[in-house]
């Protein structure tokens, strides 16, 4: 039985679950509203304030299929109730970013400002204090969406092994090298 599959997943106060008969999973919750489509041969079932995942065989494509499918609804039930965050710092001399609604403005040392626009149920703000670096945190209900969010921007400049300079996350640990210096 797969480990992960088998866990039940506890829904707190004010989240509710519905399956419909195509087994489309919803879940709403106080910070919004995820839907998930499961596969035909998995089955979800909801007694109460527990949602179990169950798999019909022991068949190596429904065991895999049942350790996914409860994680993505726990991440659902995560998400609606608490939520996630992200944060990003950039590292650099001139390194900025500044959030306009759902456009981000990076300036991360080319020859023209990156503007990236960020869908609605991700929410983002930038914070620049003097004598430390820019912070960009994303916030939302939806894990898959802002992993990829936070991986886009990451994307526009990652953090290089010399310096150090980029966007990396807080609290991240670049491995360093030594330079060419180093080896004489």
């Amino acid at each position: 039985m797969s480990r992960i599959g088998k866990l039940p997943v506890n829904l707190p106060a004010g989240v509710t679950v519905t399956v419909s008969p195509d087994n489309v999973v919803s879940v709403k919750g106080p910070l919004g509203e995820l839907s998930q489509a499961v596969d035909k041969d998995i089955t979800v079932t909801v007694e109460g304030s527990v949602l179990t995942v169950t798999r019909p065989t022991n068949q190596p494509r429904h065991r895999s299929l049942h350790g996914l499918y409860r994680a993505l609804i726990n991440n659902m039930v995560v998400g609606v109730s608490k939520g996630y965050e992200i944060k990003q710092e950039l590292v650099g001399v001139g390194f900025k970013a500044e959030a306009k609604g759902q456009i981000l403005e990076l300036s991360l040392g080319y020859s023209h400002d990156i503007y990236l626009m960020v869908p609605p149920e991700v929410k983002v703000t930038a914070v620049t204090d003097k004598k430390s670096n820019p912070i960009v945190t994303l916030n939302s209900c939806d894990k898959q969406l802002i992993g990829q969010v936070a991986a886009k921007i990451r994307s526009f400049r990652k953090p290089e092994p010399y310096k150090g300079k980029g966007i990396k996350f807080v609290g991240e640990q670049i491995r360093r090298k030594a330079g060419k210096a180093a080896g004489k």
